[in-house]
């Protein structure tokens, strides 16, 4: 297991212990009530095991919370790692135009800002 594979599930673990204590629920009663032991309900919360989709689904309904609740900080950290990573390799590109070429991108930007506030739905999606 790899860093951030180890990271994830160490975020997801201490969710899930937060909201088992928010349901004043010991590992005990989380494990009977989803037919588990109760050494697998510690090791989920250390991040140690990771469950499978149905374990998670049930232990998101036996806890009350949403899958968002477990994976919304980490899809939305993954998606602005990316979104950096995007922004700094358009930076760098664009820094290699020469000055002519630089002014028709900016054009080229302004104008598909113009025409996505006029045209296009409020997804910005183009299938409308």
């Amino acid at each position: 297991m790899n860093e951030k594979e180890k990271s994830y599930r160490q975020m997801i673990g201490k969710k899930i212990k937060l909201a088992r204590v928010r349901n004043n629920y010991t590992q005990e009663l989380l494990a009977e009530k989803l037919q588990l032991s109760t050494r697998y309900i510690s090791q989920l919360e250390r991040g140690i095991a990771f469950g499978s989709a149905t374990t998670l689904v049930n232990l998101c309904n036996a806890l009350g919370v949403d899958a968002d609740f477990l994976f919304d900080e980490l899809v939305a950290q993954e998606l602005s790692e990316q979104s950096k990573a995007l922004d700094k390799d358009f930076f760098n590109n664009y820094m290699q135009l020469n000055f002519y070429h630089r002014k028709i991108v900016n054009t080229l930007v302004c104008d598909l800002l113009k025409m996505q506030s006029k045209d296009l739905p409020e997804t910005g999606s183009l299938d409308g």
